[in-house]
């Protein structure tokens, strides 16, 4: 490696005689790591066992040239007198840290499981799932997900009783981030060891060290402080506790320790001390193994504590003893007959692992022999190891308790407070386009690949294909506009005005609000009417729809497909070429022109003259009416058009319309939007979301004449939009993520003290019949059943007693003001039904809100 590591030495040094004897007794069977060729390289396992000295090297000479063993001999093509010794000091030991760091990997999240049922914490931290769509981090999804295995069937953690604080709720965070650098340090020490000592190879081994010293400074602040947590709230028993708190002072690393070497290790990384650097790193891994040993310690000593050592107790002087007799033996009788709360499956498995390893059928143990014991028995050069390894390895990956089944990539599950939102904006979509005469239709999920295929352009590749089943080719729907026009066209209609909500799929690449399957909200006009009378109705329900969702500010940006067709004609691009370029300016929201002029030139075969045309046109966006003016100016190029100028003419019908609706304050005139599919034949337009929230393009639509024509030949002219309804949902789950939603809409709970079923299925049933939302509870504790009201945000109790009973009423609970009043039987129906006319379904109480 370079030079002795100190704490290599210091562990040597610090061996008893009986483990030095074991020692010596195993050099003679020490595992044998092969160099079988001169291109060949160990492994960081070998390394790391090596520099152990639980490994030694052989070199297979039956694959190495007999003059390569000269004195000449060049190591990767470099003469041994010309080699960079330090180089070799720093990938040596990189190599090493890599395992350590995979070593330390594997058992941090079950020692913080422990620790973290021993607290009782909160579930919510680690509730992650994958979205899909890049807005989650997929590492502290996994780290989360290891967890889950561990608390599952936990009544610690499924407790009233919550812990929760940073060094618990961050712990998805720090340990994904501590996967993802751990995993980035494996490859480049991959290739350090295959490549030889490249130049600049140690400064990026460097900068790859410089930030996991820094994830492990994080891991070990939150682990220091859930030990000392777990010491104030969780051990009970107070000799215990003494005993505890005196081994950690004496014994466990304290934050300077951590803080000292972290500071030293970045000094290193800006002085361009690479040498000092990888050992200060190395030193920083070993003490974190250290701190989480005693975090393991101290969460086994609070769940286990009362039946291994509360027989050692601490006395007056300090010393440690046995309990004689009187209040200790009463003490340890107690906790030896309380009942034991059940630990999550992969956390159960994991402290029974320990008990057999370390405590190997004894009953008691003394508490620093323990602790010095679950210290070695956590370091990567002890014997144990690899068993505890291979034992977390199962318990994660076990068929009772394995990973939680996941979503595919690109698609989102809805519950509770999300589906009460989604609802809600539903409701308003589709009392938005009832209000304008709409009729609902439904097409099926998927349709004849033939129906689709042709129709959307470059776009067509996102089109999931199914295979042949029964001799049909089949597709999953791209939008809901294809299927209506294919309706329109199988059944004769030449007037339709219709809207559909439902899911539609691409085969993309998710990102950041962009899912594979997806709802969308759409609404349609159908027949020959007015000229742009249909285009100013169905954008005024676009603004309409906006407004009573009320999610903040937006515009619409608006341009004509006949008037882009004269751009790129007054531009010189050949027709041929007009539906593909209009694709490439299309991802001018998400890239600069640069990217677009690179892509029409090289790729699609502009010239160059053409594109930076483009780019002076696409440029122009603004207020409708201004910028319309200036396009129909004297000497416009657009006026020479006749595509153009007839566009321009129906946008000042256009305009005018939307102005008298009072509507066009939201309308940008922009000629960089070109609407990538290939159906639109005149006005197109975009809604796009301008708050803090970013998620693009919200709602989109345009006018088709020649659809519906191409399924029957009878040409039905059409213009219709489509509201992205699941970005609107990430919008209003960040507006409304501090403010109560009630998933549950149960207006009254009868809770029934005791057991009579058929009372509850009485005063149940009155409700029911009288069109109240209800639910019933038979419980003989009273506090279960105002948690299950409170928890469920239900603002009204029925309650009956013993006393109820004997006189005829019932107990009216007003659960959110706390108040009780008693009604006869015969009138608490009535009463609530008065109660209730001004409570809000959506947050269960009297509010603003519209939804009832």
């Amino acid at each position: 490696i370079g030079r002795p590591c100190l704490h290599q030495q210091a562990a040597k040094n610090s061996k008893s005689p009986a483990q030095h004897a074991t020692t010596m007794a195993d050099a003679s069977v020490k595992r044998i790591a092969t160099l079988a060729s001169k291109d060949s390289s160990l492994t960081t396992t070998d390394v790391f066992a090596v520099a152990s000295d639980v490994a030694r090297i052989t070199i297979d000479s039956s694959s190495i040239p007999r003059n390569a063993l000269s004195s000449d001999y060049e190591l990767y093509d470099v003469p041994l007198n010309d080699l960079n010794y330090t180089a070799a000091a720093v990938d040596g030991v990189f190599a090493v840290i890599d395992h350590c760091s995979a070593a330390l990997s594997s058992v941090i999240d079950a020692i913080a499981a422990i620790s973290c049922e021993a607290l009782r914490t909160d579930f919510s931290p680690f509730d992650l799932t994958d979205s899909g769509d890049g807005s989650s981090s997929k590492d502290a999804v996994a780290a989360a997900a290891c967890f889950k295995v561990f608390f599952m069937s936990s009544k610690y953690i499924n407790s009233e009783k919550k812990f929760l604080d940073d060094c618990v709720s961050e712990i998805p965070l720090v340990h994904g981030n501590f996967r993802e650098v751990s995993r980035l340090l494996h490859l480049k020490a991959r290739v350090q060891l295959k490549s030889g000592f490249r130049p600049g190879s140690v400064k990026e081994a460097s900068m790859a060290l410089s930030t996991l010293a820094q994830w492990l400074w994080y891991l070990g602040d939150i682990s220091i402080r859930r030990t000392r947590f777990v010491v104030e709230n969780s051990i009970s028993d107070e000799n215990l506790n003494a005993s505890m708190l005196k081994l950690l002072d004496d014994k466990c690393l304290k934050a300077d320790v951590l803080e000292e070497l972290y500071a030293s290790s970045q000094d290193a990384f800006r002085k361009k001390d690479n040498l000092l650097l990888v050992h200060n790193v190395y030193e920083l891994l070993d003490v974190i193994r250290r701190i989480f040993s005693w975090e393991g310690v101290t969460a086994f000593v609070a769940l286990e504590g009362s039946e291994i050592f509360v027989e050692k107790m601490v006395g007056d002087n300090g010393s440690v003893s046995e309990p004689s007799s009187g209040d200790n033996t009463k003490t340890y009788k107690k906790c030896k007959k309380k009942k034991k709360m059940v630990l999550g499956k992969g956390s159960a498995a994991f402290v029974q692992f320990i008990k057999e390893e370390l405590l190997s059928g004894a009953t008691t143990i003394g508490l620093e022999k323990f602790a010095l014991d679950f210290l070695e028995f956590l370091d990567p050069r002890g014997s144990g190891f690899d068993g505890l390894r291979k034992k977390l390895k199962d318990i994660v990956e076990s068929n009772e308790s394995r990973r939680l089944p996941k979503i595919p990539k690109g698609t989102r599950d809805f519950a509770n407070e999300q589906t009460a939102i989604r609802e809600k904006a539903f409701s308003i979509v589709v009392n938005v386009f009832k209000r304008h005469g709409a009729m609902g239709l439904n097409t099926p999920l998927f349709e004849l690949r033939e129906t689709l295929m042709g129709k959307y352009g470059e776009e067509a590749k996102l089109i999931y294909d199914m295979e042949d089943q029964g001799g049909e080719l089949c597709s999953l729907r791209y939008d809901l506009t294809i299927p209506f026009a294919r309706y329109v066209a199988m059944n004769g209609l030449t007037s339709y005005r219709r809207y559909h909500i439902g899911t539609v799929y691409r085969r993309d690449n998710p990102s950041k609000g962009r899912f594979r399957e997806f709802y969308q909200c759409d609404f349609d006009i159908a027949g020959q009417f007015i000229k742009t009378g249909p285009d100013f109705e169905v954008i005024y329900i676009l603004t309409e729809l906006l407004d009573e969702l009320n999610i903040g500010n937006y515009e619409v940006k608006l341009n004509h497909r006949k008037l882009l067709d004269g751009m790129l004609a007054i531009c010189g691009v050949p027709q041929e070429k007009f539906r593909t370029i209009c694709s490439s300016i299309d991802k001018l929201d998400k890239q600069t022109f640069e990217q677009i002029k690179k892509e029409m030139v090289e790729q699609k075969g502009l010239t160059e003259v053409s594109a930076d045309k483009i780019g002076t046109f696409v440029k122009l966006r603004g207020s409708p009416v201004e910028l319309l003016s200036k396009l129909q100016e004297d000497g416009s190029e657009f006026l020479e058009n006749s595509d153009a100028e007839l566009a321009l003419n129906e946008l000042e019908i256009l305009f005018k319309a939307l102005k008298l609706g009072k509507c066009i304050d939201k309308i940008v005139f922009d000629l960089s939007l070109a609407r990538g599919l290939d159906y639109y034949t005149g006005v197109i337009f975009e809604a796009v979301f301008k708050g803090d929230t970013q998620v693009g393009s919200i709602a989109a639509g345009g006018r088709y004449d020649n659809l519906i024509g191409m399924f029957s030949g009878n040409q039905v002219p059409s213009v219709g939009m489509s509201l992205g309804i699941e970005r609107v949902f990430t919008i209003m789950m960040e507006q409304l993520q501090n403010q109560e939603i009630r998933a549950c809409e149960t207006q009254v709970l009868v809770s029934i003290l005791g057991d009579d079923l058929e009372l509850a299925s009485e005063l149940v049933t009155e409700l029911w019949r009288a069109k109240l939302k209800a639910e019933f509870m038979i419980n003989k504790t009273m506090r279960k059943h105002i948690n299950r009201a409170t928890a469920l945000k239900i603002p009204y109790m029925v309650i009956v007693g013993e006393r109820e009973l004997n006189e005829g009423v019932v107990t009216l609970k007003d659960v959110t003001a706390e108040t009780e009043d008693n009604f006869p039987r015969n009138q608490y129906v009535e009463k609530l039904q008065v109660l209730l006319q001004s409570t809000c379904n959506y947050c269960g109480r009297t509010c603003k809100h519209d939804v009832k």
